[in-house]
């Protein structure tokens, strides 16, 4: 932190009573004259004092573009929300009303049976899992003074925070634990919704990889007959088919396509949770191992618990049938954490491996 806190209160103070003052003066209107006067106080603040750096030049100049995309984020937060679900009952339409008369008709009753439980038992929890993400509130550090202990104060906020606690400029609050904000929950992913996205992130990539295995042979057959019919059309195809064999095409490249994106981004937070660290740990440890290792030392994650241990507490795991319970089955269990302490491991340590 580079600035006092009450030193940059004054300054925005004597900004603000500057501009009070020709208030009547001037015919401008009021948002023109507060951004006017927002503009003069960063470029105050460059030469503030005797601390500036680069960074705080940097962060000074592009504060009006960080202000910019974090407003447009949070406004086309709701359009994403939107669209994932416009895109996901559109595949289930697809499914229920082409893909599920065809396995009927065509597969035995063991196969049959094998994609009516598993495709509900995937499309429940992707459905309980992004909704609790969307609607589950991450966590904010306590407003008022109690025994927890502090790390920092939020630079933006001039609030104490805890440990894993950072700013998010477009919700505009410190997140406990934060991950990083995703435009598609329209919510920041933090310490009380985590586990929810990365399991939807999970189920719905499974989902993907599902229906395009079982589907790549309909999007062929269906590719096949659009190609052959474009080159030597025929009369009897008709509209009803062409429709069908579209709807099965627009599935297939869909859920492919969704199933190595979402894949991708699921490994890469397994791997982060597998080491006890998140998106924005990541980087900052990063730089702590590098600035650690030019003077000999190395540096240890003090969050990490081993890799089983991470597993556990980011799940909720505290004996073996909540891998069940918690785990397979949709559970809106509240994490082993308050977000606010992580001194010790959150479970006995009669359940941690030998």
């Amino acid at each position: 932190m580079r600035w006092c806190p009450s030193s940059v209160l004054h300054l925005l103070r004597c900004v603000r009573s500057r501009s009070c003052t020709r208030r009547g003066k001037s015919s401008l209107p009021l948002w023109i004259r507060e951004i006017w006067a927002y503009i003069l106080l960063l470029v105050q603040s460059l030469c503030f004092n005797s601390l500036t750096d680069s960074d705080v030049v940097f962060d000074s100049v592009f504060e009006p573009v960080f202000w910019t995309v974090d407003y447009v984020t949070r406004w086309f937060g709701k359009v994403f929300v939107c669209l994932v679900v416009i895109l996901t009952s559109s595949i289930l339409a697809i499914v229920y009303l082409i893909l599920l008369p065809m396995v009927i008709d065509t597969y035995s009753t063991a196969w049959i049976a094998w994609h009516l439980i598993y495709g509900h038992w995937n499309l429940v929890m992707i459905v309980f899992h992004y909704y609790k993400s969307a609607v589950t509130a991450p966590g904010c550090p306590p407003t008022v003074k109690n025994d927890s202990p502090f790390v920092a104060v939020c630079k933006k906020c001039i609030m104490p925070k805890p440990a894993r606690t950072h700013h998010c400029g477009i919700c505009n609050r410190c997140i406990l634990k934060m991950d990083h904000h995703c435009p598609w929950l329209n919510n920041c992913v933090g310490h009380f919704n985590h586990r929810y996205f990365f399991s939807f992130c999970l189920v719905m990539a499974m989902g993907c990889v599902y229906c395009s295995i079982s589907g790549r042979y309909l999007f062929l057959d269906a590719y096949n007959a659009i190609e052959t019919k474009y080159q030597t059309p025929a009369p009897h195809y008709t509209f009803k088919e062409k429709f069908i064999n579209k709807c099965i095409i627009y599935m297939w490249v869909l859920t492919s396509t969704v199933a190595v994106a979402l894949g991708a981004l699921t490994f890469w937070h397994a791997v982060l949770i597998s080491r006890g660290e998140t998106s924005i740990e990541k980087h900052i440890n990063s730089k702590e191992t590098k600035r650690l290792a030019k003077r000999g030392r190395v540096y240890k994650n003090p969050f990490n618990y081993g890799r089983l241990n991470n597993w556990k507490v980011f799940l909720g795991v505290e004996k073996r049938s909540h891998w069940l319970t918690r785990v397979l089955l949709p559970s809106g269990h509240l994490p082993l954490c308050d977000g606010l302490t992580w001194d010790s491991l959150p479970f006995k340590k009669e359940l941690m491996p030998v």
